[in-house]
């Protein structure tokens, strides 16, 4: 389905714009508001939107380098410098954005289905496109994008091809809805509960209720529970005819029973002057029944046979949004609810966890809640009886007042295990998969608190290939390494590229607890995940961009300033912060030619920064060419001379000293001389690049496993091409790893070799995307489901680089971010 897309100057109309440039070929079917999200350079228009925490305006400059020409601003821009371009100037983009999606939605005579509520908008909005999908060509919302921002989004979707749209609208405070039924427009009104879910913003029950109710204002009808005295009044009030569903006698579809059993539910409905019948759902919790009869409802409604709604109810699958159900670790199971935090949603999970658990043992991680009115003594005592009453063996609170009054309601008697954190932060840094065995996990909490974090550490991957990290051999190798150094020489461990594969912010916590000086990341993003991970040592970032700039002054990173230009334009970022003596590290040319000052050019950039109290020289470095490289140990002193002529000049410009740093892994165990005041320790770290004299240890081992075994006849051929020929009988296996998980195609056709049952075996025909097959013919006792070793001690890094010509750090560099790290370490 594609949207159809809008001129230039179509768009400049429904902005009630005038003067907008005439773009013959300009035309919009893309609305851009994340940079990262970029896929149709030429057709997107960008919103910039001014949030919290970023400026969307930053990133006009790296859209209109890859190819974007329209814009939707509200501060003033250079057009100059963009060449080409339509720049819409507006008071407010993410206003702008709902006026582009109103008129959107408007342009298409389909009906509509507006769901909103305080719980279940989402899995009614899924359930009702599986039921419906076979009859309908739909459109809807992705996964829960019901806010001022995804509602909008959604509606772009809409398309002439189809003939029937469902949406869900969410708000958190009034005057919300009005803007989103601008927008959304529905024909059908569909009302999933009112309950204490995101009620902060509202005085009351009722006040919530009628600013819901305005996204019905112009509905056809409105689909609810008429048990509801305050529903049935609030559809009063908003004058549409109400199809309700309910107990009572006097609602359109009465509901007559229901009956669980197991993991099912039986329910038996009766539409107002017809016949009573019976839906089955392979669900058995409340709010799944009442989930089931609101989509029944619809269908009914909408005039679907009650034959043709029951067989679409037997087949309903899980949606992954609320109360998601998964394997996790170590044989638990997770439930992962992190989305909301009131009694009334709690009430229905713990029914949840008591119903799946099955007798075994039950943890709940539980962040505060925020009720409207609510005193919190007696909401922390309702929910301390909710757990009890539910038998929770062990409770994980998570937040201020978690920490402040849960306590005070545990007795010397309880038998209910309970931990407190102030912070989903705080929790993860004490964080390990050890402590959690053999239970069922709910995992459940406000959307500020972030417990998706939560859920992924514990969640058990699908995927059997895994990258293991040994974290004790991360820190032999950095003790090692500090060992050669010379007293008071600094080190910087190098964590650019996830940590070379291996997982940036775990690496960085254990450099940093064995007393590691110095960070090194090549973009900011990198940083700006190590901060939030809650690493504390500085971090020097290499690649630096203008774009860059907010982040690394946000989260205390130190750029690498390698320009004239770069200097001028950060100096001019940290005079607009208002900040100073802000630290960076100056990087010298001597030989790479790459990036850096050339040595000619120091004399003026020492006197650029003489007196400079904006800028402050952290550092000044270079990098080496060839350290590793016996015969170029000439050319790598002079390199080192270089640098330190540059560093002398740039000194006695400056009125204090600085760090200066040289030696990469190579060079520290070569070259003593070269250490100066501190060095950068990058593969060496990992378990590669040693000698006899420092013993490293292997840290990263590629694991995969047999998924299949088959025998072959001489002369048939193994994968695509058929490059792969049997030169006998053969048993060949497949293992669960591809070039999708970053194992080379050049490995393919026999030229590489994985570590079965103590032997190699040779790849046969060529590596396909998620699977590789070898030739185990000579290999006993091979049984489908064994562990195959990639790499690492048996088969190391640098064995599989040598073998198609590269250098350890690709390898290690491209596996894939789909492959598990499993870390692990005495500690």
């Amino acid at each position: 389905m594609v949207n159809p897309g809008y001129s230039i100057q179509q768009i400049a109309a429904i902005l009630g714009l005038q003067n907008i440039p005439d773009v013959n070929k300009g035309f919009v079917n893309t609305l851009l508001t994340d940079s990262r999200k970029l896929t149709s350079p030429s057709t997107s228009l960008f919103f910039a939107l001014q949030g919290p925490q970023r400026n969307g305006h930053v990133f006009v400059p790296e859209l209109y380098k890859k190819g974007v020409r329209f814009f939707v601003i509200s501060r003033d821009i250079d057009e100059t410098l963009y060449p080409g371009s339509v720049f819409f100037k507006v008071a407010d983009p993410l206003q702008s954005l709902q006026k582009i999606a109103a008129a959107h939605r408007h342009r298409f005579a389909v009906d509509v289905i507006g769901i909103t509520g305080s719980n279940g908008k989402t899995v009614v909005k899924e359930w009702l496109y599986q039921l419906l999908q076979p009859y309908k060509n739909i459109v809807r919302s992705p996964k829960s994008y019901n806010s001022q921002l995804g509602v909008p989004l959604s509606i772009w979707q809409m398309s002439p091809e189809n003939d029937l749209a469902v949406f869900e609208a969410g708000i958190s405070k009034p005057g919300e809805m009005e803007q989103l039924q601008e927008i959304i427009d529905p024909t059908i009104g569909v009302l999933t509960n009112i309950g204490l879910a995101h009620s902060e913003g509202f005085v009351n029950d009722a006040q919530k209720l009628s600013e819901k109710l305005q996204l019905f204002k112009t509905a056809k009808v409105v689909i609810a529970n008429g048990d509801s005295e305050l529903i049935t009044w609030g559809a009063r009030q908003l004058n549409r005819p109400l199809f309700s569903w309910g107990k009572a006698a006097h609602n359109n579809v009465q509901v007559l029973a229901v009956h669980t059993t197991g993991a099912y539910a039986v329910i038996r409905l009766k539409e107002k002057e017809g016949s009573d019948f019976n839906i089955e759902i392979p669900f058995s919790d409340n709010a799944s029944v009442e989930n089931a009869i609101i989509c029944a409802t619809v269908l009914l409604y909408l005039k679907f046979a009650p034959s043709v709604i029951a067989s679409g109810m037997k087949a309903l699958q899980p949606v992954n949004m609320r109360m998601e159900f998964k394997q996790g670790i170590n044989n638990c199971v997770i439930i992962n609810d992190s989305y909301s935090a009131d009694l009334t949603s709690l009430e229905v999970a713990l029914q949840f966890l008591q119903q799946q658990s099955k007798g075994k043992k039950k943890t709940v991680i539980l962040s505060d809640f925020f009720e409207n009115d609510a005193n919190d003594r007696q909401l922390y005592q309702s929910i301390y009886q909710l757990l009890k009453r539910y038998d929770i063996n062990r409770l994980i609170g998570i937040g201020e007042k978690m920490q402040l009054l849960f306590p005070l309601l545990l007795t010397e008697e309880e038998t209910m295990e309970a931990s407190f954190f102030l912070s989903t932060k705080k929790y993860l840094q004490q964080y390990h998969s050890t402590q959690y065995r053999d239970e069922y996990i709910l995992v459940k909490g406000a959307r500020r608190f972030g417990f998706e974090r939560i859920v992924t550490l514990l969640e058990q991957k699908v995927h059997e290939t895994v990258l293991e990290i040994n974290l004790d051999a991360v820190a032999h190798n950095l003790k090692a390494f500090q060992q050669l150094l010379k007293p008071g020489v600094k080190l910087m461990a190098m964590v650019k590229a996830f940590a070379y594969g291996s997982g940036a912010a775990e690496i960085a916590s254990v450099v940093q607890f064995h007393k590691a000086d110095y960070l090194g990341v090549a973009y900011a993003d990198e940083g700006v995940e190590l901060r939030k991970a809650g690493i504390t040592i500085p971090i020097m970032v290499l690649n630096v961009e203008e774009s860059a700039f907010d982040a690394i002054t946000d989260y205390n990173l130190e750029p690498d300033i390698f320009s004239f230009e770069l200097l001028n334009a950060f100096e001019q970022h940290i005079k607009s912060a208002g900040l100073k003596n802000y630290p960076v590290h100056i990087e010298v040319e001597t030989g790479m030619n790459r990036s850096g000052f050339a040595v000619a050019d120091i004399s003026v950039l020492a006197d650029r920064l003489t007196g400079n109290e904006f800028i402050k020289v952290q550092s000044c470095f270079s990098h080496l060419a060839a350290s590793e490289d016996k015969v170029e140990d000439a050319f790598t002193l002079h390199q080192f001379e270089l640098l330190k002529k540059a560093t002398d000049i740039l000194e006695a410009g400056l009125s204090y000293t600085f760090i200066r740093h040289i030696a990469n892994t190579s060079a520290i165990m070569r070259f003593p001389e070269l250490q100066l005041d501190m060095v950068r320790l990058g593969i060496g770290l990992y378990g590669i690049a040693g000698n006899d004299k420092i013993p490293l240890q292997t840290v990263a081992t590629l694991k995969t496993t047999i998924s299949q075994i088959k025998r072959i006849r001489n002369g048939e051929t193994v994968s695509y091409n058929r490059r792969g020929i049997a030169k006998e009988d053969s048993v060949i296996a497949t293992i669960r790893i591809g070039y999708a998980d970053g194992y080379s195609r050049r490995l393919g056709n026999g030229v590489g070799k994985v570590w079965v049952n103590g032997q190699l075996a040779p790849v046969i025909g060529t590596v396909c995307m998620d699977m590789t097959m070898i030739d185990i013919t000579h290999i006993p006792e091979v049984k489908e489901g064994d562990d195959v070793i990639v790499f690492g001690e048996a088969v190391p890094v640098q064995q599989l680089a040598e073998w198609i010509g590269t250098i350890p750090y690709e390898i290690m560099t491209g596996i894939s971010q789909r492959v598990k790290r499993v870390y692990y370490g005495e500690g």
